[in-house]
């Protein structure tokens, strides 16, 4: 429930406040209605008071028991028992309701206008007949003295449908082109129809003959009326014999007597919108007048406003509920509202509990909101200079600070910071640029350090949110980038990944794919930043950048091969490093060995005397000749020595003219291979001992003698 005070009328909205789905369980209502203080102050006075989408209109039957109601998605009617404080049946129907009339005191008796000029004739079983009229209505009243239903609507002429009789009348010719609403009076039955024209023509139904014409059109205008097309009528409705109301289009509400062609009084909405509905409140002589934004409610004789409500929604319709301050409004929302107004008169006789509930709530203290005082504290008034009024009666103390008057506090303001003006519009300038800038491509900025990381990480941050967002209970996890414990990984260049490393390829087997896509995301927030930061130097509006391509999940299993793909380039590229370390060895063994022989050469050439070379006990000599080819063979690489040595069968022995050495190259064993060698071994070992002879076996006919499956000739039989 919601408490309004519009020119000291307290209002209470009866239908503010969250409703509940209907497939929720008792106990999650239950729940609700403990936890959310909103859900506990909310009243809900009719049970399912609402409509699927939109109502369209409301009644109230003669006898005051039932709320009637049309609305639509699906065209459907709704009656609710105010005994019962719920909904007592719906009915849907095949198209819109135009208009609905109750002709009995309760619900027994319906009429039904459709949009598609269908009449539609409802019993208290349900649907009783549905008949057709010539051209599309807008409206209808009915007539009790000959039991008739005049239509009017996109035609000159007004249908006359008897229900007695069963059939159409003679029509009533107008001279308008076509006729919104009518009306009929209560007390001598004069039938009235507001045209399109902004004319209202009375008609006489006992002799079928026209009584008068009313010019409404110059008689809305008012002064300072702005005048955008002829006004119509949208509105009509009588009170009493001789008091009759006209609503126009362009938002003015006339006040007749039927004695005067020229208004009582002409009251403006100032919303430039049709008055949709005219309700008279005859205890207070008050007229209740709605347009789509506003229901006011003035006096008839002065004009002068005695209250105003204004919805969150637009306003279809307005039904006061007879004899009480209560009304009902059909609005373009779900839910219809229902506003309570104490001033107005008392509650109907099935709510009578919000009568003592409203004086509880005006006995309860309220919080005071005053616009004519600013609420400054000491701070302020030392800012200000005004330290010295404290004490004074230009300021009441109040709570840790103190109220004075708005209008001082403007003026010693500007006369403190003359120059205010103009901070405020360049913070008014300001703030302009920033919500045009919003419509700018987001610029993403980067650290210095690991672009790629940081990248990934708000890649990852923004996933994470959406699949948060989706979930009810959905935890906020602060992320690595907004986190000071790592802000120095994306500031010192020594944290800087390495994605050339061993390490970093293995770990990350799909690097390749992602990383060309991220480094393509790179270069267009490269590009975006410096075109904004181009953009904002020059003071002009960027023009938007396409976003780059949804980047497509790879396929779960893709991973393998990657990693398979990595692990061979990485044998491959240590096979290449180590054959080139190899080379690069031999290479300098070659010229190491040239140096020495050059100094050598250079030694004998000095010496020319003959070297004389002492055999060792236990070693053989052999030629000189073949000292050359085995000095020739140590200039050799090692791999060509090696290769050498493979194809002459002597792998081992190298000798030398001073002795005999000996190289042996073993492949070095792991201790899992010497293991599984050893098991090896002592499983043959242990065959060896089990396995017997199957000599006695043996005969002289071999396997596969005989001659198929079939009799042989050495065949055996039993």
């Amino acid at each position: 429930m919601q408490l309004s005070n519009v020119n000291d009328v307290k209002i209470y909205n009866l239908s503010y406040g969250k409703s509940l789905p209907e497939w929720l369980s008792d106990r999650k209502k239950r729940q609700l209605q403990k936890k959310d203080v909103d859900i506990q102050r909310r009243i809900e006075l009719i049970q399912d008071f609402e409509m699927p989408t939109v109502c369209t209109s409301i009644k109230v039957s003669r006898d005051g028991q039932f709320v009637l109601a049309a609305g639509t998605y699906k065209p459907r009617v709704r009656c609710y028992d105010t005994y019962q404080l719920s909904l007592k049946f719906e009915r849907c129907l095949d198209s819109e309701v135009v208009a609905f009339e109750v002709l009995s005191d309760d619900y027994s008796k319906l009429v039904f206008l459709h949009c598609d000029r269908h009449v539609e004739f409802h019993a208290q079983h349900g649907h009783y007949y549905k008949t057709r009229i010539p051209k599309f209505g807008r409206d209808f009243s009915y007539h009790y003295p000959s039991c008739d239903l005049f239509f009017v609507g996109m035609s000159s002429e007004v249908y006359r449908l008897n229900l007695e009789q069963g059939r159409f009348l003679n029509s009533l010719q107008t001279d308008a082109v076509e006729n919104n609403v009518c009306d009929i009076n209560p007390v001598h039955h004069l039938f009235a129809t507001g045209t399109s024209e902004g004319r209202v023509e009375c008609w006489d139904p006992r002799t079928r003959n026209r009584v008068g014409v009313l010019d409404c059109a110059l008689s809305s205008l008012t002064e300072g009326t702005e005048v955008h097309g002829l006004p119509s009528i949208s509105a009509l409705k009588f009170n009493g014999s001789l008091t009759m109301a006209v609503g126009t289009s362009t938002g003015q509400v006339l006040l007749y007597d039927l004695r005067s062609s020229r208004p009582l009084l002409v009251k403006d909405h100032f919303y430039n919108l049709p008055i949709k509905s005219l309700n008279f409140h005859d205890q207070l002589d008050l007229i209740v007048s709605a347009d789509s934004k506003i229901i006011k409610i003035w006096n008839k004789d002065s004009g002068k406003l005695f209250s105003s409500i204004q919805p969150q929604t637009d306003i279809n319709d307005v039904c006061m509920y007879p004899n009480s301050g209560m009304l009902f409004t059909a609005n373009e929302d779900p839910k219809m509202n229902t506003f309570y107004i104490p001033a107005l008169g008392p509650a109907p006789r099935w709510c009578s509990f919000l009568d003592s509930l409203t004086e509880e709530l005006e006995e309860s203290p309220e919080s005071t909101v005053y616009d004519d005082y600013k609420f400054v504290t000491r701070k302020d008034l030392e800012n200000l200079g005004l330290s010295h009024l404290v004490g004074s009666s230009l300021l009441r103390a109040y709570m840790h600070g103190f109220f004075m008057d708005i209008r001082l506090y403007h003026k010693v303001k500007t006369m403190a910071n003359p120059f205010a003006y103009e901070e405020y519009r360049k913070d008014k300038i300001r703030q302009k640029i920033e919500e045009s800038r919003t419509q700018r491509v987001n610029v993403q900025k980067l650290p210095k350090v690991n672009k790629e990381l940081a990248l990934k990480l708000m890649e990852e941050g923004d996933q994470e949110a959406e699949l948060a967002s989706r979930k009810k209970k959905g935890k906020d996890v602060p992320s690595i980038l907004g986190d000071d414990r790592f802000k120095v990984m994306f500031e010192n260049p020594d944290f800087q990944v390495d994605e050339q490393s061993e390490e970093f390829r293995l770990l990350n087997p799909i690097v390749s794919k992602v990383g060309q896509k991220r480094k393509k995301k790179l270069r267009l927030l490269a590009q975006q930043e410096a075109a904004v930061q181009q953009e904002a130097d020059e003071e002009e509006e960027p023009e938007g950048r396409a976003s780059s391509e949804e980047e497509s999940s790879d396929d779960d299993k893709s991973w393998v091969e990657e990693v398979r793909e990595q692990r061979r380039l990485l044998w491959q590229e240590g096979r290449d490093r180590r054959r080139l370390e190899r080379k690069e060895a031999d290479r300098n063994t070659v010229l190491l060995e040239q140096k020495e022989g050059e100094g050598e050469k250079a030694e004998r050439k000095k010496t020319s005397q003959p070297q004389f070379y002492q055999i060792k006990a236990g070693e053989e000599f052999r030629s000189f000749g073949d000292m050359a080819r085995k000095q020739k063979l140590q200039k050799a690489s090692l791999e060509e020595r090696l290769k050498l040595e493979e194809n002459s069968g002597t792998v081992n022995t190298v000798d030398t003219a001073v002795g005999s050495k000996q190289l042996t190259f073993t492949l070095k064993k792991s201790e899992q291979q010497r293991k599984q060698q050893q098991a090896e071994r002592e499983h043959h070992e242990e065959r060896k001992k089990l396995r017997r002879s199957a000599g006695h076996l043996s005969s002289a006919r071999g396997r596969g003698w005989g001659r198929g499956r079939g009799r042989g000739r050495g065949s055996v039989h039993y």
